[in-house]
């Protein structure tokens, strides 16, 4: 049940970067770039969390999924800080 769980949650986070990505080639607003960025690497951060807990629950990942998703902050909030309307 858990893998369905993880599984879900890193597809999800796909499906919000693609639709974010698609809506900014639309409307050109920049946040929706940067929300999509952001939404790329927690889709990246989800799939590390997949691999450590059922593809390779003998090796420790923790580190370099808590890196993701720091790194995964970064793009929005340069977009929410820095952009401006």
């Amino acid at each position: 049940m858990a893998a369905l769980i993880y599984t879900m949650c890193a597809l999800t986070s796909l499906l919000c970067a693609v639709l974010l990505f698609r809506s900014y080639a639309i409307f050109r607003h920049r946040i929706l770039l940067w929300s999509g960025l952001s939404f790329s690497i927690l889709f990246i951060n989800n799939a590390l969390v997949v691999f450590d807990r059922i593809v390779f629950p003998t090796v420790n990942l923790t580190t370099w999924r808590l890196v993701c998703a720091l790194v995964a902050l970064m793009p929005l909030l340069y977009g929410l800080i820095w952009e401006e309307d």
